[in-house]
């Protein structure tokens, strides 16, 4: 059966079969706000097993009970994009995480670099978002999120790395990507850009690859979506639309 994309879609970290109790929130958010009621159908999704029908069979003011049905559509995994991100001011750090799931990163790490400014980052909120994020944009999965690191850190693993230069001289044009490939790390600095120093270190990587993004500075969050949609496009799942 063909997924229904008008239904309501929910991610739960539960296996999918039989029956499902609805957390109080969850409830209350398709119950009082999207005011559905027993023998109404939402889509549900895990992560890990695609996505599936579901019926609501038993609902209160506190409580809901899901029967899951059919499976709609099988797992797809995104590419292996990593991306590497200085925490911003919290409202542009929403944006980050936003459209980093949306664009279909697998991996999302915060990085502490010398000039961060925001070092404190809540793994918790920071969950809500992405998970709500592919909620409503139809991902099959989460990115992976993992606490702040230090930069030397987040270099360690041996990947193609692309790094977001506002001091560099390669323009970024889709041709330059033709000598990279997944999986692939995406850098980006902090409001202000990297440190000299570390600016040499992330160069002096064999497989680093600095690019600048047009003729004018692009804030961090506006940096993140313009690389990854690049990206994207060239090396990941839009190719194939």
């Amino acid at each position: 059966m063909r997924a229904d994309y008008t239904l309501p879609r929910l991610y739960l970290d539960h296996t999918l079969c039989g029956e499902i109790d609805l957390s109080r929130e969850q409830a209350h958010y398709f119950g009082t706000v999207l005011r559905k009621r027993v023998g109404d159908r939402v889509r549900l999704f895990n992560g890990r097993d695609g996505e599936w029908a579901a019926e609501i069979v038993t609902t209160d003011r506190k409580s809901m009970r899901l029967s899951v049905g059919e499976q709609l559509r099988e797992p797809c995994p995104v590419p292996d994009i990593r991306l590497l991100f200085a925490p911003l001011r919290k409202h542009r750090t929403s944006t980050v995480l936003e459209k980093a799931t949306e664009l279909g990163v697998r991996t999302i790490q915060p990085v502490i670099t010398a000039r961060t400014q925001f070092s404190k980052f809540n793994i918790e909120r920071a969950n809500a978002q992405i998970t709500e994020a592919a909620e409503q944009t139809e991902r099959l999965d989460l990115p992976d999120l993992y606490a702040p690191v230090t930069l030397y850190s987040a270099l360690a693993d041996n990947r193609h790395l692309l790094f977001a230069d506002e001091a560099g001289c390669v323009p970024m044009v889709l041709p330059t990507l033709e000598g990279l490939s997944l999986p692939l790390d995406v850098l980006i600095g902090p409001e202000g850009g990297f440190m000299e120093d570390e600016r040499d270190m992330i160069r002096a990587r064999d497989d680093v690859y600095p690019v600048t993004l047009g003729p004018r500075i692009l804030r961090a969050d506006t940096a993140a979506i313009s690389l990854l949609t690049l990206v994207q496009a060239k090396l990941g799942d839009w190719q194939h639309i």
